[in-house]
């Protein structure tokens, strides 16, 4: 029976049919191959997976002390299934993006061995991107602005962070706030945007066209409303760039006041939004910073093309650098160091994340109602629709799933595999029978998946009972895989202890040039495939306030 529990309430129940004929959801044959399968969800996935056994990846560089079994210095030991990052190596990674659109792990930089640049150097290299080297104002303020806005995401999720008031100033660090506003709109913010002296410009008045054309409400200084906590969640501070001198007039003055009185609310313990600095807090000077220390105190800065000298005296718990367009040219003019941007980040961390509380941490899910007369009658055919809705959304590996398995002992032990195909049987997936997983599954054939799809805020468990896969759908798969791959299955001697990885190597290259004629690889006898036939289903869309839905079917 199926049945939907969702914490305070349970749904009636909905019978489920006998599985019906299914064919397969992809030909694993086929999954490193799309041009064999076009129709198939799977074969457009990557063949290289983080999840695959260490032999799938000979060229990863391990040390020589490599074991399975010990649990001594578990911050150094590595097994020839996987490994372990040194517990040091923890201290080098930083905040990573949960939404869709994410941007990999932000490498942390130390702010004492990054670049720091004056007003005049500053200056200096605004004149040469916008001189000889080719580049318009509008395409600057645009990547400065994408930058801004992806800062902001990768921080303050919408879903918690949802309103948000872009107060911007008449120069470039205004339209850069515009630029910003149009783009958090379309990651799923509701912006606001103050903007009370306009530059009479064709460039910026396109900005405003754009933001008009969204809907996005302008309001007057007027208009706003005098608690700035009470409506807002991020404050974007766009006033004021690094080219500012002097006192702030009429009307920033009073809006950098009525930023600096939120830091009252912080110390009464009450909500207060957070503030986003546009490379330069405003009224800070551009070297100095914060003179009288009566100014605003950001949460995040955003320094855009390389930090200002000010931001040494930024202490809010999130820096980030944008503004990816700085040439070489420039970097060797100016000496520059400056971080790595990861992947396609249009922005990277500077200094150490905040501390974190881990029993704060927590997502507020906003998903769409798991309807009843929504589900499909046979759980496989829901699974299905699950599995292609993860793959349309562009998630990474959806073919990833846990395995737990339970040994004689009654010790569990889970670890991530892909799955390589599913029909109205069950789930099918490859290893080693030699490894861990599959000596516990000789001594208790159950086990349990569970799919994670991020993005969606779903996941599914199935429980069920284990089988080895026939000879002849193992060959048909080992032989559809990469020559490498199948090179790598016969070197692994998963769960065991690795001399070095050299050894790897040789055998490699010696299996390498015994078949460099083409031959037939044949398959080793102790690799080979396993299905799970499902007995039980669990499937769980997160909602709001932990009232997530969830739907059971028990096949037994």
């Amino acid at each position: 029976m199926w049945n939907l529990a969702r914490k305070s309430r349970i749904m009636t129940c909905l019978s489920t049919a006998h599985h019906s004929s299914l064919p397969p959801i992809f030909n694993a044959s086929n999954l490193r191959n799309p041009s064999r399968s076009p129709r198939s969800p799977l074969s457009k996935l990557s063949p290289f997976s983080p999840y695959l056994s260490l032999s799938l990846s000979p060229s990863l560089v391990l040390p020589s002390y490599l074991t399975t079994n010990s649990t001594a210095n578990k911050s150094t030991r590595l097994s020839a299934q996987g490994f372990l990052l040194p517990s040091s190596s923890l201290a080098i990674r930083s905040f990573c993006s949960k939404g869709s659109g994410r941007m990999g792990d932000r490498v942390i930089q130390n702010p004492d061995s990054i670049s720091y640049l004056g007003q005049r150097e500053a200056a200096e290299i605004d004149e040469l991107l916008m001189g000889p080297l080719g580049f318009s104002v509008d395409q600057l303020m645009e990547l400065a602005g994408f930058s801004v806005a992806t800062s902001i995401a990768e921080v303050y999720k919408a879903g918690e962070y949802n309103r948000v008031l872009a107060i911007c100033g008449p120069g470039n660090n205004g339209g850069d706030g515009l630029v910003a506003a149009r783009h958090l709109h379309h990651f799923g913010y509701k912006p606001v945007v103050c903007y009370p002296k306009r530059t009479p410009k064709p460039l910026y008045s396109g900005l405003v066209t754009q933001i008009e054309s969204l809907s996005i409400p302008f309001l007057s200084v007027e208009d706003l409303p005098s608690d700035l906590s009470k409506d807002f969640d991020i404050l974007v501070d766009a006033m004021f760039g690094f080219s500012f001198h002097g006192t702030p007039r009429p009307p920033f003055d009073d809006l950098i006041q009525r930023l600096v009185s939120l830091r009252h609310y912080d110390q009464a313990h009450q909500k207060s939004p957070v503030i986003v600095s546009v490379d330069i807090p405003s009224g800070w000077h551009v070297e100095e910073g914060d003179m009288g220390g009566e100014g605003i105190k950001p949460d995040m800065l955003v320094s855009l093309t390389a930090p200002k000298l000010c931001a040494k005296k930024f202490c809010g718990p999130h820096h980030f650098l944008g503004g990816r367009f700085v040439p070489p040219s420039i970097v060797d003019k100016y000496n520059l160091r400056l971080p790595p941007y990861p992947g396609t980040a249009m922005c990277v961390r500077i200094g150490k994340p905040p501390k974190i509380d881990i029993s704060a941490l927590r997502e507020n899910y906003i998903s769409p109602e798991l309807l009843e007369e929504r589900v499909e009658a046979d759980p496989i055919h829901q699974f299905r629709k699950w599995f292609d809705d993860a793959v349309a959304a562009g998630l990474k590996e959806p073919n990833a799933m846990a395995l737990s398995t339970v040994g004689k002992q009654g010790k569990p032990s889970s670890r991530m595999v892909l799955l390589k195909g599913i029909d109205k049987d069950g789930f099918v997936w490859y290893t080693n029978y030699e490894s861990r997983k599959a000596r516990e599954l000789s001594d208790n054939s159950h086990a349990s998946l569970l799919f994670y799809w991020e993005g969606l805020n779903r996941q599914v468990r199935v429980e069920g009972s284990v089988q080895k896969v026939s000879d002849e759908e193992s060959e048909q798969y080992f032989h559809s895989r990469p020559r490498g791959s199948q090179l790598g299955a016969i070197v692994s001697k998963q769960s065991t202890v690795v001399p070095g990885r050299h050894v790897l190597h040789q055998q490699y290259k010696e299996l390498e040039e015994k078949f460099s004629d083409g031959s037939m690889i044949p398959k080793p006898k102790h690799w080979g495939g396993y299905r799970l036939q499902p007995e039980l289903f669990e499937f769980w869309q997160g909602q709001q306030s932990r009232l997530h839905d969830r739907w059971f079917s028990s096949h037994l």
